[in-house]
């Protein structure tokens, strides 16, 4: 298995939930989960933490100490507009010694270590098929547009929604890919030709508001257990 690296962007600000990346979930800032289920992964050299905060870079360093390496995020690509491609393709100019990526989220806590070797021994073993991977969940629902017209249906048909084709939402679990896949794609983590990678729904919770917050403690409290 060849070598590759982890990750993981963290900016200090955040507008739907304050504070977010610190904010405590199931008793611990919320991206020790993401962090500690990365240093679980069989296959991950380092995890690289790019922020522009001073009290996440302090914390990582106090809890992980040697196990991060901590990058100061340059004035110049930070804030919430900045494409989160632009923050890996400078990550990536500075890891040099490396091929190999898995890019993840502070904000997906109930992500397992499991999963994310799974789906690294996936990508290794298909390197030939697939130039990148990211993580999707699937959905088999019916689905309109504003304007009320069916997507993936036929009103006049009403079939078992299990019986839908189904659909893959990206879900930003993560993403892996090599420096030539994300420099060849135009300085993009999905590739030319990527794999879509099915994760649980209930694991690829995603926190984006408060609400989103109440329900992954609950799960990790309650479905899962206290996990980390």
């Amino acid at each position: 298995m060849k070598q590759i690296v982890a990750l993981l962007p963290m900016k200090g600000h955040s507008e739907r939930v304050p504070n977010k990346n610190m904010k405590a979930f199931c008793g611990k800032p919320l991206y020790h989960a993401v962090l500690n289920a990365l240093l679980g992964s069989k296959y991950i050299e380092k995890v690289v933490i790019d922020t522009d905060s001073e009290v996440i870079s302090n914390d990582a360093l106090k809890y992980f100490g040697d196990s991060v390496e901590i990058i100061d995020r340059p004035k110049e690509i930070r804030g919430g507009d900045v494409s989160m491609n632009l923050i890996i393709d400078h990550d990536i100019s500075i890891l040099t010694q490396y091929d190999h990526f898995i890019q993840t989220h502070s904000t997906n806590p109930l992500l397992r270590s499991e999963t994310i070797d799974g789906a690294i021994e996936y990508y290794f073993s298909n390197l030939e098929k697939f130039d990148s991977l990211f993580s999707v969940t699937k959905v088999q629902t019916r689905f309109y547009d504003r304007d009320a017209k069916p997507v993936n249906h036929d009103p006049k048909e009403l079939i078992r929604t299990q019986d839908l084709e189904p659909l893959y939402e990206e879900n930003s679990n993560f993403y892996i890919f090599s420096r030539n896949s994300f420099l060849g794609a135009g300085a993009r983590r999905i590739g030319s030709n990527p794999y879509i990678y099915e994760v649980n729904k209930l694991e690829a919770v995603d926190i984006d508001e408060p609400e989103d917050f109440v329900m992954a403690e609950l799960l990790c409290k309650h479905y899962f257990g206290v996990m980390r």
